[in-house]
């Protein structure tokens, strides 16, 4: 149906934009020439203003199948007009002028179809990334190239709306369930060098997901790098102002990478326990990465220094009152998780669960992720680009996330962290499958 649609507008399209035309060779009177222009300008208008005639579930959505149902018009009544246009020079009797100008009309109608869907689209569209938006505009002016990047970037723009709209209705469809809608809220545990800020959720779209499915949520707010204690300390008395002043008893942990290790310390030996649930951590350096080790025995102390001086620096400046850059990475060592993983037992009375996720290949991970992935294979093994995945296995269960393919899943795509849809892993859906798991077992 909506290819029909699409086949229809740009029919209206192509008559709109090349009214100059059609009017002479049908030798069209003033009282029709009159009515058709306003015809024609009004349905340009219109279109370019709103071009999809189905209601969309979001205002993001419905500006990104707009932008795409403009593109594909475009495409179409572009090619055609050109076609057009050599008949005319070729086969007509207009004279050169009339030529121009309908040349002149047409271009000027498509250069503002293009761009007004170029526009919304590069606005709208998360799954484009960076890479495509590069792409195009450095094909953009060169001749068929340009017309094949176009081609991939309306595909590309029309799968995520697919997506997203499949997504919306099954989470509208599902909002009685209340999938989410665990005994205690959930608290979500960021990892080392980020920090939970207002306009960039570290879970991207994850958090939005649960909440439509009934879940109550609060992050750990800890500073980016510390040592583990530190962190801990942090995140302790977060768990416990939560439950103070919510009265909801306990929460539910959810952490990633080192927010794993943090959330530990604080059970065992902070007096978190009295206060939490469950506790799984994500993609967590459980037993710590021997690449780690490495790196911090080679580098010289002045060199490792001065890099943590410009962290520390720059992060204070994001709110962290006391980074320290160099105790967050070496809690992270091989040999430090060793010694942490016999001083840290688990705490009785909290269900403890993991999960763990890998790369399967380097072409699969975003920067620095593609760069750390041999590295830590050749010294830890199978990775998800920083963390092995043995090194992930913690508590009563493991998950492991396998997706066929040839791309796996990294560090930072098993927390949404980029927000792009990969193929064979919803992550979103897997998030709401993992909490509503601690819904049944009655956390």
């Amino acid at each position: 149906m909506e290819a029909l649609m699409t086949v229809f507008q740009s029919l209206l399209m192509i008559a709109a934009v090349n009214s100059a035309a059609v009017l002479r060779l049908l030798n069209a009177g003033t009282a029709v020439t009159v009515i058709y222009c306003i015809a024609a300008a009004l349905w340009y208008i219109k279109f370019s203003t709103a071009p999809t005639l189905k209601k969309q579930p979001a205002k993001r959505i419905k500006a990104l199948r707009n932008s795409v149902r403009l593109l594909e018009v475009f495409l179409v009544s572009a090619t055609a007009s050109i076609a057009f246009l050599v008949w005319l020079i070729c086969f007509s009797d207009m004279s050169v002028s009339e030529i121009i100008l309908n040349t002149v009309i047409a271009a000027a109608a498509e250069f503002i179809l293009f761009w007004n869907g170029t526009i919304r689209l590069y606005l709208t569209s998360v799954q484009l990334g960076i890479k495509w938006r590069v792409i195009g505009a450095v094909c953009g002016m060169i001749p068929v190239l340009n017309i094949a990047v176009l081609v991939k970037t309306i595909r590309i723009a029309s799968a995520e709306c697919r997506f997203e709209r499949e997504k919306l209705e099954l989470d509208s469809i599902r909002a009685e369930s209340a999938l989410c809608r665990t005994k205690y809220p959930l608290l979500l545990v960021h990892g080392v060098f980020f920090r939970d800020f207002r306009f960039f959720n570290y879970w991207g779209r994850i958090p939005a997901a649960l909440k439509r499915n009934g879940a109550e949520i609060y992050y750990g707010n800890q500073q980016s790098a510390a040592s583990v204690e530190n962190s801990a300390r942090e995140l302790a008395g977060r768990i416990e102002s939560i439950v103070k002043e919510t009265g909801c008893g306990k929460v539910n942990i959810i952490a990633h990478s080192k927010g794993g290790l943090d959330a530990r310390y604080a059970l065992s030996h902070l007096g978190a326990d009295k206060y939490t649930a469950s506790l799984t951590t994500v993609n967590t350096p459980h037993r710590g990465c021997q690449f780690a080790d490495y790196i911090l025995g080679k580098v010289s102390a002045s060199f490792c220094q001065s890099v943590a001086d410009k962290y520390n620096s720059a992060m204070k400046l994001a709110g962290d009152e006391n980074p320290d850059f160099i105790a967050a990475v070496t809690d992270l060592t091989a040999s430090r998780c060793s010694e942490f993983n016999e001083k840290c037992p688990d705490a009785d009375g909290v269900y403890y669960q993991s999960i763990g996720s890998k790369s399967e290949n380097a072409r699969g991970g975003k920067f620095p992720l593609n760069l750390s992935y041999h590295l830590v294979k050749y010294f830890d093994g199978d990775n998800d680009g920083l963390v092995s995945v043995d090194s992930m296995k913690w508590g009563e269960s493991f998950t492991m996330l396998a997706p066929k393919g040839k791309r796996g899943v990294t560090h930072g795509d098993v927390i949404d962290l980029n927000r792009e849809n990969i193929k064979g892993f919803d992550v979103r859906e897997f998030y709401v499958g993992v909490v509503k798991d601690l819904k049944d077992k009655g956390l």
